[in-house]
């Protein structure tokens, strides 16, 4: 990516470290707050994004003169600021194949509250688990479960839907206002809503980057669950198996039928290097000790990446990108389909449906579909994703104990 520097080229200066208070700004108007960490490591500047328990770290910081470059590991967006005094302006820039999104973005430093500085007393505590409807009224409505924790005028949690949850989201109860927030380089998150009481949650909004919008509303519901996740996605009758041939980075043709794959257990993840969701999973994949584990046992994972452009170079580019961070050791391969509606199926015709990202297809070692799992509920749903660890490993060790 070539530079275009907004302010002069005078010596390199510095932000200042600690914590700081962003701002998207959408479309509405309405501004969209995340924290984040500003410290020096190894001689250089790098930011850590705060969302509850996570802070998402960002070492690609540069700055010229007053100009300040901030390139977000994962997603292919990027910040281009300009250093005004101590504080940032500027924009947020997506990019997305075949063009770019900008949000204005403003940063303070040393503001270490999210939503309001002096928050009223809470009315109520809305700690629990929430049926929650998106879209009520219209043909796009969702069921979804809301999962808070609540302390004093503090309050995280986040969504379950069919297709993954909403990670860490942050934010504030002031009196009967509910606040939310989440960013991560690519979700850019804003709920608002009024809690009539412990039990409902009313008059919901939810803004998503610059100008998605949705209503929602809650009831407490300690019972509220989503469908199974392995109910959701099937294969055509008739069929018991999946066949593709896809290049990896590299240009080199991987196929289900090439001998590696022969007698082994084989989990085949769908995803694009775009999709939050996707990259927890990629992340359990790794850093949970899963593939180190059970590669060695005869497991085999194969990703399948559907990118926002069929142009092969630069899905290469972004799929490299992810490969890296993560340092994937299995191949991911570029499918040459985007993420559009149809196209998985297309790519992959045994399927009967396709309901979103990620989606895993678990194969025994025959080479017959066992189990299709739609979404992926990541670190941030806590015992969700503890369960799901479980129940992964041990449907792994069956399959693997099969003749």
């Amino acid at each position: 990516m070539s530079l275009t520097i907004i302010g002069s080229a005078s010596a390199q200066t510095k932000l200042k470290t600690g914590i700081w208070r962003g701002t998207l700004k959408t479309s509405s108007g309405h501004e969209l707050p995340f924290n984040f960490e500003v410290s020096d490591v190894a001689g250089k500047q790098q930011i850590a994004i705060i969302n509850g328990t996570e802070h998402y770290k960002v070492p690609d910081v540069k700055t010229y003169g007053d100009s300040v470059f901030i390139k977000m590991p994962l997603f292919d967006s990027e910040f281009r600021l300009k250093l005004e005094g101590d504080n940032l302006t500027g924009n947020w820039i997506r990019h997305l194949g075949d063009h770019d999104s900008a949000l204005p973005f403003a940063a303070v430093p040393n503001i270490s509250w999210r939503f309001l500085k002096d928050p009223e007393k809470p009315a109520y505590d809305i700690t629990g688990r929430w049926a929650a409807i998106f879209g009520d009224g219209t043909p796009g409505r969702d069921e979804l479960v809301g999962e808070f924790k609540q302390d004093g005028n503090k309050l995280t949690g986040t969504f379950l839907s069919t297709t993954g949850d909403y990670r860490y989201l942050e934010g504030t109860v002031s009196g009967d206002q509910l606040y939310l927030s989440c960013f991560d380089g690519c979700h850019a998150f804003l709920f608002t809503a009024k809690i009539n009481s412990g039990k409902i949650i009313s008059n919901g909004e939810m803004y998503s980057g610059y100008s998605g919008f949705d209503k929602w509303n809650a009831v407490n519901d300690p019972n509220a669950k989503l469908p199974d996740a392995y109910s959701l996605t099937v294969l055509k009758p008739g069929y018991k198996k999946i066949e593709f041939s896809f290049p990896d980075i590299n240009g080199h043709k991987v196929s289900l039928s090439d001998a590696r794959f022969k007698n082994k257990v084989v989990i085949v993840q769908i995803l694009g290097s775009w999709c939050p969701n996707c990259m927890d999973e990629t992340n359990f994949f790794i850093n949970s000790g899963y593939y180190k584990k059970y590669h060695a046992k005869g497991v085999e994972v194969i990703g399948l990446a559907y990118e926002r452009t069929t142009d092969f170079k630069k899905s290469q580019k972004t799929v490299a990108q992810l490969k890296d961070h993560f340092n994937v050791p299995y191949p991911l391969l570029i499918t040459g389909f985007t993420p559009s509606k149809g196209d998985p199926m297309k790519s992959l015709p045994a399927l009967a449906d396709f309901k979103g990202f990620p989606t895993t297809i678990i194969i025994d070692k025959k080479g017959n579909v066992r189990k299709i799992h739609t979404g992926f509920n990541g670190p941030g749903t806590g015992d969700h994703y503890t369960e799901f660890a479980v129940e992964f490993d041990k449907l792994t060790e069956d399959l693997l104990a099969e003749k």
